[in-house]
Protein backbone atom coordinates (compact mmCIF):
# COMPACT_ATOMS: atom_id res chain seq x y z
CA UNK A 1 0.00 0.00 0.00
CA UNK A 2 1.66 3.19 -1.30
CA UNK A 3 0.54 6.23 0.88
CA UNK A 4 0.73 10.45 -0.20
CA UNK A 5 4.17 11.52 1.85
CA UNK A 6 4.81 15.18 1.05
CA UNK A 7 4.52 17.84 -2.33
CA UNK A 8 7.65 20.09 -1.95
CA UNK A 9 7.73 22.36 -4.71
CA UNK A 10 6.47 20.43 -8.00
CA UNK A 11 7.86 16.96 -6.45
CA UNK A 12 5.12 14.58 -4.80
CA UNK A 13 6.62 11.96 -2.71
CA UNK A 14 5.30 8.77 -1.62
CA UNK A 15 5.30 6.30 1.31
CA UNK A 16 5.24 2.59 0.96
CA UNK A 17 3.35 1.37 3.99
CA UNK A 18 5.36 -1.96 3.94
CA UNK A 19 8.58 -1.63 3.67
CA UNK A 20 8.17 2.86 4.52
CA UNK A 21 10.50 3.70 1.73
CA UNK A 22 9.68 7.19 0.77
CA UNK A 23 10.07 8.07 -3.03
CA UNK A 24 9.64 10.21 -5.84
CA UNK A 25 6.90 10.41 -8.23
CA UNK A 26 7.85 8.57 -11.23
CA UNK A 27 6.65 11.60 -13.42
CA UNK A 28 8.80 14.21 -11.10
CA UNK A 29 12.19 12.21 -11.83
CA UNK A 30 14.35 14.19 -13.93
CA UNK A 31 15.25 12.75 -17.46
CA UNK A 32 18.33 10.51 -18.19
CA UNK A 33 20.35 13.27 -20.09
CA UNK A 34 19.23 15.68 -17.23
CA UNK A 35 20.31 13.70 -14.17
CA UNK A 36 23.79 12.79 -16.52
CA UNK A 37 24.25 16.18 -16.50
CA UNK A 38 24.04 16.84 -12.73
CA UNK A 39 25.79 13.62 -11.78
CA UNK A 40 28.71 15.38 -14.07
CA UNK A 41 29.22 18.33 -11.67
CA UNK A 42 29.90 16.18 -9.01
CA UNK A 43 33.74 17.02 -8.09
CA UNK A 44 34.65 13.30 -6.52
CA UNK A 45 38.48 13.81 -6.44
CA UNK A 46 40.91 11.05 -4.85
CA UNK A 47 43.52 14.26 -3.34
CA UNK A 48 40.49 16.07 -1.65
CA UNK A 49 40.89 15.03 1.94
CA UNK A 50 37.67 16.54 3.45
CA UNK A 51 35.94 14.14 0.64
CA UNK A 52 38.30 11.19 1.85
CA UNK A 53 36.97 11.81 5.48
CA UNK A 54 33.63 11.80 4.43
CA UNK A 55 34.04 8.34 2.87
CA UNK A 56 35.94 7.04 5.73
CA UNK A 57 32.80 7.04 7.47
CA UNK A 58 32.17 3.40 5.38
CA UNK A 59 35.71 2.42 4.65
CA UNK A 60 36.64 2.42 8.03
CA UNK A 61 33.93 -0.03 9.55
CA UNK A 62 33.72 -1.74 6.46
CA UNK A 63 37.23 -2.72 6.50
CA UNK A 64 37.53 -3.92 9.88
CA UNK A 65 35.26 -6.56 8.74
CA UNK A 66 36.77 -7.91 5.82
CA UNK A 67 39.73 -10.50 5.25
CA UNK A 68 42.92 -9.56 3.77
CA UNK A 69 42.96 -9.48 0.25
CA UNK A 70 38.97 -9.27 -0.21
CA UNK A 71 37.80 -8.87 -3.70
CA UNK A 72 35.36 -5.94 -3.56
CA UNK A 73 33.00 -3.55 -6.04
CA UNK A 74 32.73 0.15 -5.74
CA UNK A 75 28.74 0.11 -6.99
CA UNK A 76 27.80 3.72 -7.94
CA UNK A 77 31.36 5.11 -8.13
CA UNK A 78 31.16 8.52 -9.52
CA UNK A 79 32.67 10.42 -12.15
CA UNK A 80 36.01 10.57 -10.20
CA UNK A 81 36.19 7.27 -8.29
CA UNK A 82 37.44 7.70 -4.84
CA UNK A 83 36.64 4.81 -2.43
CA UNK A 84 38.07 2.50 -4.59
CA UNK A 85 41.35 3.97 -4.20
CA UNK A 86 40.88 4.02 -0.87
CA UNK A 87 40.26 0.25 -0.02
CA UNK A 88 43.38 -0.44 -2.70
CA UNK A 89 45.01 1.63 -0.58
CA UNK A 90 43.99 -0.94 2.35
CA UNK A 91 45.04 -3.93 0.33
CA UNK A 92 41.67 -5.09 -1.49
CA UNK A 93 41.35 -5.76 -4.72
CA UNK A 94 38.50 -3.28 -6.52
CA UNK A 95 36.17 -3.08 -9.26
CA UNK A 96 34.40 -0.32 -10.18
CA UNK A 97 30.69 0.39 -11.99
CA UNK A 98 28.95 3.21 -12.69
CA UNK A 99 25.63 2.84 -14.91
CA UNK A 100 27.10 6.76 -16.25
CA UNK A 101 30.56 6.70 -16.27
CA UNK A 102 31.75 3.14 -15.82
CA UNK A 103 29.32 0.78 -17.15
CA UNK A 104 30.45 -2.83 -18.07
CA UNK A 105 27.57 -5.24 -17.84
CA UNK A 106 30.07 -8.04 -17.16
CA UNK A 107 31.00 -6.88 -13.88
CA UNK A 108 27.29 -7.07 -12.93
CA UNK A 109 27.77 -11.29 -13.66
CA UNK A 110 30.52 -11.51 -11.18
CA UNK A 111 30.13 -12.08 -7.30
CA UNK A 112 32.66 -10.36 -4.98
CA UNK A 113 33.41 -10.89 -1.20
CA UNK A 114 31.81 -7.08 -0.34
CA UNK A 115 30.11 -4.50 -2.03
CA UNK A 116 30.77 -0.60 -1.40
CA UNK A 117 27.89 2.03 -2.49
CA UNK A 118 28.27 5.41 -1.34
CA UNK A 119 25.37 8.62 -1.88
CA UNK A 120 24.12 5.81 -4.66
CA UNK A 121 21.17 3.69 -3.18
CA UNK A 122 18.96 7.32 -2.81
CA UNK A 123 19.32 7.26 -6.85
CA UNK A 124 17.65 3.87 -7.75
CA UNK A 125 14.69 4.20 -9.60
CA UNK A 126 13.57 0.46 -8.80
CA UNK A 127 15.54 -0.97 -5.22
CA UNK A 128 14.00 -3.57 -5.51
CA UNK A 129 15.63 -4.69 -8.55
CA UNK A 130 18.64 -2.79 -7.58
CA UNK A 131 18.76 -5.01 -3.94
CA UNK A 132 17.80 -8.34 -5.84
CA UNK A 133 21.23 -7.80 -8.10
CA UNK A 134 23.09 -6.03 -4.94
CA UNK A 135 22.51 -9.95 -3.16
CA UNK A 136 23.27 -11.67 -6.36
CA UNK A 137 26.69 -10.18 -6.91
CA UNK A 138 27.57 -10.71 -3.03
CA UNK A 139 29.21 -14.31 -2.48
CA UNK A 140 27.54 -15.79 1.13
CA UNK A 141 29.77 -14.67 4.02
CA UNK A 142 29.81 -11.23 2.37
CA UNK A 143 29.74 -7.32 3.16
CA UNK A 144 27.23 -4.86 1.61
CA UNK A 145 28.29 -1.85 2.84
CA UNK A 146 25.73 1.60 2.15
CA UNK A 147 26.19 5.31 3.06
CA UNK A 148 23.43 6.88 2.28
CA UNK A 149 21.29 9.89 4.25
CA UNK A 150 18.30 8.20 6.14
CA UNK A 151 15.19 9.69 6.91
CA UNK A 152 14.49 10.07 11.04
CA UNK A 153 11.96 11.61 13.13
CA UNK A 154 14.42 14.74 13.83
CA UNK A 155 15.22 15.59 10.09
CA UNK A 156 12.59 18.10 8.94
CA UNK A 157 11.89 16.19 5.38
CA UNK A 158 11.11 19.71 3.62
CA UNK A 159 14.47 21.18 4.83
CA UNK A 160 16.57 18.20 4.57
CA UNK A 161 19.40 18.62 1.88
CA UNK A 162 18.47 15.33 0.56
CA UNK A 163 15.40 16.10 -0.53
CA UNK A 164 17.02 19.61 -2.53
CA UNK A 165 18.94 17.11 -4.70
CA UNK A 166 16.63 16.75 -7.35
CA UNK A 167 18.07 13.04 -8.28
CA UNK A 168 17.71 11.24 -4.98
CA UNK A 169 14.31 9.29 -5.73
CA UNK A 170 14.31 6.65 -3.31
CA UNK A 171 14.58 7.88 0.98
CA UNK A 172 15.56 4.87 3.54
CA UNK A 173 14.44 4.95 6.93
CA UNK A 174 16.12 2.66 9.32
CA UNK A 175 12.85 0.91 9.15
CA UNK A 176 13.50 0.62 5.75
CA UNK A 177 16.98 -0.82 6.29
CA UNK A 178 15.54 -3.23 8.63
CA UNK A 179 12.54 -4.13 6.25
CA UNK A 180 15.65 -5.28 3.40
CA UNK A 181 17.66 -7.03 6.01
CA UNK A 182 15.00 -9.08 6.78
CA UNK A 183 13.95 -9.93 2.99
CA UNK A 184 17.23 -11.35 2.36
CA UNK A 185 17.95 -12.75 5.39
CA UNK A 186 20.86 -10.32 5.87
CA UNK A 187 22.97 -9.34 9.05
CA UNK A 188 22.34 -5.70 9.42
CA UNK A 189 24.65 -3.30 11.83
CA UNK A 190 24.66 0.31 12.27
CA UNK A 191 27.96 2.30 12.24
CA UNK A 192 27.05 6.40 13.04
CA UNK A 193 24.34 7.76 11.59
CA UNK A 194 23.96 7.27 8.12
CA UNK A 195 25.68 3.93 7.68
CA UNK A 196 24.17 0.71 7.02
CA UNK A 197 26.63 -2.55 6.90
CA UNK A 198 24.49 -5.72 5.80
CA UNK A 199 26.27 -9.21 6.16
CA UNK A 200 24.90 -11.80 3.71
CA UNK A 201 25.01 -15.34 5.74
CA UNK A 202 27.41 -18.50 5.14
CA UNK A 203 25.34 -20.88 3.22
Amino acid sequence: RVLEFAQIRSRQYFDCATCRLVHLAPECRLGREDEARHYALHENDPADAAYRAFLERLTTPLAERLPAGAQGLDFGSGPGPTLSFMLEELGFDMQIYDPFFASDPALLLRTYDFIACTETVEHFFSPADEFDLLDRMVRPGGWLGIMTGLLTADREFADWHYVRDPTHVSLYRPATMDWIAARYGWNLQLSGRDVVLFRKPNR
